[in-house]
């Protein structure tokens, strides 16, 4: 499974504090951290709507490309910024994302991923997640279509169901359909796509004494729907120790008793 930490986003305040006063060393700082933890890729997220993308998600992949030898994933809404700071990878990232109505430049986007060899997330949402599995596997599809018509091949794309939270309305009949989107997808799509979900977004607005166990509880759910990728708090020892056992029941690596000892 791959292992996208989702830290650097606009919840952690040592992060956007750092990144307001433009503290190189503080980004670097936790940047390093969260490759020493065990991610294979680094959301970078600096606003929710992507105001002020076009100058801060550059400088954050400046400092993060000369900190790390990581891949990242760059999750803003603004074109201009995500233009810019695919120039500055050194290698292809993974773009997050695009729905039914983000952003209003599909074009633009998809021939930008297109020609930089980025990946991409399509997400299964409108204004708001569609709490159906039909409805779900339309956008998907819908937005597989254009991606494929744009050249972007299915082994670039990443669909997500689109992860709300447990407490949310309707919010348990929505991971019911997530599970299962995930799940169909591996069997209709051909030439197969990867799967990937936010799972900290699960259990956003609980206590945080509950959210650990929800979250890791969550993961081992999906995972065994045939999830790829997985958006988690890398720093989080209890993700952590769950991740290498999906790893290891997916032959992925050798077991050791030490190894998830160590994981603290």
């Amino acid at each position: 499974m791959i292992v996208i930490a989702d830290n650097l986003n606009t919840r952690n305040k040592t992060y956007m504090e750092a990144v307001s006063k433009r503290d190189k060393n503080t980004v670097a700082e936790l940047a390093e951290e969260l490759s020493q933890a065990g991610a294979d890729i680094i959301n970078v997220q600096c606003s929710l709507d992507g105001s002020g993308d076009e100058e801060t998600l550059p400088w954050v992949v400046e400092v993060l490309e000369e900190t790390i030898q990581k891949p990242l994933s760059l999750d803003s809404r603004n074109l201009s910024a995500l233009k810019k700071s695919i120039e500055l990878c050194k290698s292809p990232p993974l773009v997050n994302y695009i729905s039914e109505t983000e952003p209003e430049d599909h074009e633009g986007l998809l021939e930008v991923v297109s020609r930089s060899g980025a990946s991409l997330v399509l997400r299964a949402s409108k204004t708001t997640p569609p709490t159906s599995l039909e409805a779900k596997l339309q956008i998907i599809e819908n937005l597989l279509e254009a991606a494929n018509a744009a050249d972007i091949p299915n082994e670039r794309l990443f669909a997500d169901p689109s992860i709300v939270h447990i407490g949310r309305g309707v919010g348990q009949k929505h991971l019911v359909n997530s599970h299962e989107c995930i799940r169909v997808l591996k069997e209709i799509i051909d030439p197969p796509i990867n799967t990937i979900a936010w799972i900290s977004n699960v259990s956003a607005g609980m206590p945080a004494a509950l959210r650990k166990t929800v979250d890791t509880i969550f993961l081992s759910y999906l995972a065994g729907a045939g999830l790829d990728a997985a958006m988690v708090n890398v720093l989080d020892a209890e993700i952590r120790k769950t991740l290498y056992l999906l790893k290891s029941f997916r032959d992925g690596i050798v077991f050791s008793s030490a190894d998830i000892t160590n994981i603290t």
